[in-house]
């Protein structure tokens, strides 16, 4: 993509215009109302199921933590046993899947480059289904072990009332989050879970300023020094989901009819974090999975192992956790950008580089700056996972424990990409009130 500099509206531009066009607000109001209807249906209970032994359990840790780590996504959901349990994952999942697929298979890869507006309808038509079945797997996994001890009456039909209300749930929300994308404001799934994840912002902060009241000199100094850690975080991540390389693009001459049009200077932008949070998402599932497995594998060296070894305070942990994000890092940045397509098109546009031959010493090129930008990206990725807990085991401040890594991630990004989308919607205001003028 070549990027030409331009003048974006400021903050106070953007809230007057949005008080003033009236599209701007209705897509406002509804994305706010659909919002807060899937959050009122996470509260709406699923059927069957004995919520005082299931919340005992979780309050007692007895799950593992996959219950904790898929929670963080759909807000409580899980815990709180309602219909919209699942949210968003499914979709979301249905998507990863879909974007391996396309790089795996070429008549994926060809629908989706080749065919245009009616291709990308028939993938997202195909990830649909996807998400379809991959909540009924994922509802049956549930039923059948995580909610069936707790079930009042366990059974064939106990099961499939659950996978029913789970899955047609899920679907429920795909399509709110679809319509929040197509007539609203931000992309919808996003959105979501934001959502989710802010949901669980006023119980840690009410947790906190309780653990601050105790009168523990040290658990206030290490309350402000959290606070301050995770301010500077949230700083550091706007600093690289904005973080971009520039590399400087120069178009031919060009003769159209009697015109000529001279070169003119652009720039290639190349995100310093291509994969943005997925690395962690992914290195997180592939962590928490051995954790979840010691509730139903009883061999004592497995479990010991688990415990002793890929606990979160290990070293161990710790180095295999950094490891898999840097190797998903390079993995998603591989699926987002490639450079041999980049060079392609700048060929076709008749640009070039400076001092860059075109072709295979372009790509070779673009390689090498994508190489290094994931890696600087891997390495903050890092960070940014690493340190948060750390602070939290050294100041002995659990009470924002839910508040990670990949949730600061996602609400910095998401929080960003809508504010951007708001200010184009802006623009694209402004430009055609000129235009009728």
């Amino acid at each position: 993509m070549v990027v030409s500099r331009g003048k974006t509206p400021s903050a106070q531009e953007t809230f007057m215009q949005m008080a003033q066009a009236a599209g701007l607000r209705s897509r406002l109001l509804l994305t706010l109302g659909l919002l807060v209807l899937v959050r009122l249906g996470i509260f709406i209970p699923v059927p069957g199921i004995d919520r005082a032994a299931f919340g005992d359990a979780i309050n007692q840790g007895s799950l593992g933590g996959f219950v904790g780590f898929i929670d963080i996504f759909v807000g409580g959901g899980l815990s709180a046993l309602g219909i919209f349990a699942l949210g968003i994952l499914p979709f979301i999942n249905a998507s990863i899947i879909m974007q391996l697929l396309t790089a795996a298979i070429p008549q994926l890869e060809d629908l989706q480059k080749n065919e245009g507006e009616a291709g990308r309808r028939r993938i997202s038509q195909i990830t649909r289904y996807v998400a379809l079945g991959w909540a009924i797997l994922q509802s049956t996994l549930l039923s059948l072990f995580l909610l069936a001890p707790f079930a009042e009456q366990p059974g064939f039909l106990f099961v499939f009332q659950t996978v029913v209300a789970l899955t047609t749930g899920s679907m429920f929300v795909m399509w709110v989050g679809e319509l929040i994308t197509e007539r609203g404001l931000g992309n919808g799934a996003s959105l979501l879970i934001f959502l989710n994840i802010v949901s669980t912002l006023p119980r840690s902060l009410n947790q906190t300023v309780e653990l601050a009241q105790s009168g523990d000199r040290n658990l206030v100094g290490g309350v402000i020094i959290l606070l301050l850690v995770f301010l500077a975080m949230i700083v550091g991540i706007v600093f690289v989901q904005e973080g971009t390389r520039r590399i400087p693009i120069i178009s031919a001459r060009r003769q159209v009819g009697r015109k000529l049009y001279l070169e003119q200077s652009n720039y290639l932008p190349l995100r310093l974090n291509q994969g943005g949070v997925m690395p962690i998402i992914f290195a997180s599932a592939v962590l928490v999975l051995p954790l979840s497995l010691t509730q139903y594998i009883s061999n004592p060296t497995f479990v010991n192992f688990v415990g002793n070894y890929l606990n979160p305070t290990s070293l161990l942990y710790v180095a295999l956790y950094l490891m898999l994000i840097l190797f998903f890092s390079y993995f998603y940045a591989s699926l987002v950008v490639n450079p041999e397509d980049m060079s392609r098109n700048l060929k076709k546009m008749g640009a070039s580089i400076p001092g860059i031959r075109p072709g295979k010493a372009t790509t070779d090129y673009l390689g090498r700056v994508l190489n290094r930008l994931t890696f600087l990206g891997a390495i903050f990725l890092g960070l940014v996972a690493v340190i948060p807990s750390a602070v939290e085991s050294a100041t002995r401040v659990q009470t924002f424990r839910g508040l990670g890594a990949t949730s600061l991630l996602i609400l910095v990004g998401v929080a960003i990409d809508t504010a951007k989308q708001i200010q184009t919607y802006v623009i694209s205001q402004r430009y055609e009130g000129m235009v009728k003028q």
